[in-house]
């Protein structure tokens, strides 16, 4: 019987299955990781049913949550998809709809304050004026390299990722800071956010800068990534709109049950809203 094996030529052939459907290179890196994380639980055996299934089931007894699960089986399925081994695929988690989101991991508007405070302290003004980008915009950290001394000028940003084409507008104040960190770097046309080299600034760049000033802002580490500045300006936009279908919009999310998991509270909220229903004597 034929033996199934992830190989090297597999992973290529994946990669350029990927890179077909346009997906972004982050998604790439990461599905490419999780199919390798597979093939390295495997060891010498052959891809079956069976084993992936187990593999499954090993990532929860590792500690795994639902979602990363989730997330690395829908990776391996498109990997057995484009190696024509359908028949493999695996069922992702039924997760209940999450009610309230761990304090840990929640910026706050205070803890944000004191990031772009700490950075400005600390002589990181790229990192503060970035950090506002991102808050004041909602963008992906993907997307930062479509704010450029022409959209500054303009106001707004064409935003073309995922197949997906949107505006976004970038408030007056921001435009001004933007336009005036532009002229102190002497960037006369493009790309704002550089590094000293003249390149645009990595994903991963980004994230070691901000987990660096967490110490001194008195922030937790585990509060302080990208994603955590556009749920914080999802939050700051829906409380003062209270327009879900236009915050779609500005997310560039396709649907609003995306959106929806970005206005979850706190548990300490959720918390609070249940003791105002005074049902305990």
């Amino acid at each position: 019987m034929f033996k199934r094996k992830i190989t090297d030529a597999l992973l290529v052939k994946f990669k350029q299955y990927l890179l077909g459907q346009e997906r972004s290179s982050g998604t790439v890196k990461k599905y490419l990781r999780d199919v390798r994380a597979l093939a390295k639980w495997l060891g010498d055996r052959p891809v079956t049913k069976e084993a992936a299934a187990q593999w499954k089931d090993s990532l929860l007894e590792q500690g795994y949550r639902p979602v990363t699960v989730n997330s690395m089986v829908t990776a391996v399925n498109q990997f057995f998809e484009c190696s024509g081994w359908a028949g493999y695929r695996l069922r992702t988690l039924r997760i209940q709809r999450q009610t309230f989101r761990s304090d840990t991991r929640e910026l706050g508007r205070d803890e944000y304050t004191r990031l772009l405070n700490a950075a400005q302290g600390m002589g990181r003004t790229r990192l503060a004026l970035l950090m506002e980008t991102v808050c004041a915009t909602g963008i992906r950290v993907s997307e930062v390299q479509y704010v450029t001394v022409e959209a500054a000028r303009a106001g707004y940003a064409e935003i073309c990722l995922k197949g997906k084409i949107r505006t976004i507008l970038l408030p007056n104040r921001l435009c001004a800071k933007l336009l005036k960190y532009a002229r102190r770097q002497k960037t006369a046309s493009g790309k704002i956010f550089l590094t000293r080299s003249g390149k645009g600034l990595s994903r991963t760049q980004i994230w070691a800068e901000m987990k660096a000033v967490c110490a001194k802002a008195g922030v937790a580490a585990s509060k302080v990534f990208p994603h955590n500045l556009r749920h914080l300006f999802a939050r700051t936009f829906y409380k003062a709109s209270r327009d879900v279908v236009k915050l779609a919009d500005i997310l560039g999310h396709s649907s609003i049950e995306t959106t929806r998991i970005y206005l979850i509270s706190t548990g300490a909220e959720h918390a609070r809203q249940l003791d105002r229903l005074n049902l305990i004597l």
